[in-house]
């Protein structure tokens, strides 16, 4: 079993390291609810320009609600802005609680995303994580043999009902899967993030520990990348909070605390809804043309607006300035 050892977060401290950044796009609707393709698009080809990687049908795109037809056309048209650049999509398999697991099923996404140049991150079903560690983790390896490569995906339930955060010693078998270049980490707690990291670092160092806490988007400077939510609302802040991290500029901190205070706003209980301030925020900026959200997707008050859009004033003017400031560290 696996030994946790004590944990000094002063100690795990990685400053001016180049983070990996992967970023969840929303899937923007028209005022008919029929999806807004072209800010699809828009927002994807902003994404691959601030650098991230994006992240095509997962819980932000509201990959448990759509169709089949949205999600080959999602994938059919990144692969078609992304060209040969790298992006993740999610393989997601419908199920009840109680369901046992559905290889085919996932094999069937998996396909799909890797036909279409992405790399599959496999979202929890319920039959994915039941029955012992053992069986876990043979669930996994079933699924690695079909994959060139893939990211693996804790979920806390506060998110979805059929999250599951594995044990440290499943986690630790999951690294070993040669073809799984990383995992997903939502649990929003801190220190079973960190163990992650001390587990990764001493296990397999090349191992991406990709943070999913929108309350805690500084686990960067432990050695976490990421893969957000949070990150949807503006992928340029995200890009420039970590190039001032890689280049030892103190303007990092003031970035990354009004981001922050975004994601403790956005990400609030109930927690799915932050879908809606996310749309509410990108058409704020002028960036798609409703703020609508996907029928049985949870909405937010009217009254988040003008938080919202205080939020976005002062996130540009950081970033004017921030312009101004990397120009001069670069």
């Amino acid at each position: 079993m696996n030994q946790v050892e004590s944990i000094d977060p002063i100690k795990m401290l990685k400053p001016r390291r180049k983070i990996t950044g992967v970023s969840a796009i929303l899937l923007p609707l028209l005022s008919d609810l029929a999806v807004d393709w072209k800010g699809f698009d828009d927002h994807v080809a902003r994404t691959f320009d601030a650098g991230l990687a994006p992240a095509i049908n997962m819980d932000t795109g509201y990959g448990n609600l759509i169709d089949d037809a949205t999600r080959q056309q999602a994938l059919e048209r990144t692969q078609a802005i992304a060209g040969g650049r790298d992006y993740v999509a999610g393989a997601f398999v419908a199920d009840q609680p109680g369901a046992a697991f559905d290889a085919d099923a996932y094999r069937v996404g998996v396909d799909q995303i890797q036909s279409l140049g992405g790399t599959p991150i496999f979202f929890q079903s319920y039959g994915l994580p039941q029955g012992s560690d053992d069986q876990i983790v043979s669930n996994y390896e079933t699924l690695a043999s079909a994959c060139d490569s893939f990211y693996a995906f804790e979920l806390a339930t506060v998110f979805a009902p059929f999250g599951c955060i594995y044990s440290l010693d499943v986690y630790e078998r999951l690294m070993q899967i040669q073809n799984c270049v990383g995992a997903k980490h939502s649990s929003l707690d801190r220190v079973m993030e960190w163990q992650r990291l001390q587990l990764r670092d001493k296990i397999r160092p090349e191992f991406k520990v990709m943070t999913g806490n929108d309350l805690a988007i500084d686990m960067v400077m432990y050695g976490s990348d990421y893969l957000l939510g949070l990150s949807t609302f503006a992928p340029d802040a995200f890009a420039a909070r970590d190039a001032m991290w890689e280049n030892g500029d103190e303007a990092f901190y003031e970035l990354n605390d009004l981001l922050q205070y975004l994601g403790a706003f956005a990400f609030r209980p109930p927690v799915p809804a932050y879908k809606h301030d996310a749309a509410m925020f990108l058409k704020l900026r002028e960036q798609i043309r409703t703020d609508q959200t996907y029928p049985g997707s949870p909405a937010r008050p009217d009254s988040d607006r003008e938080v919202l859009g205080h939020i976005a004033r002062d996130l540009e003017t950081i970033l004017d300035r921030a312009g101004k400031s990397l120009e001069t560290t670069a």
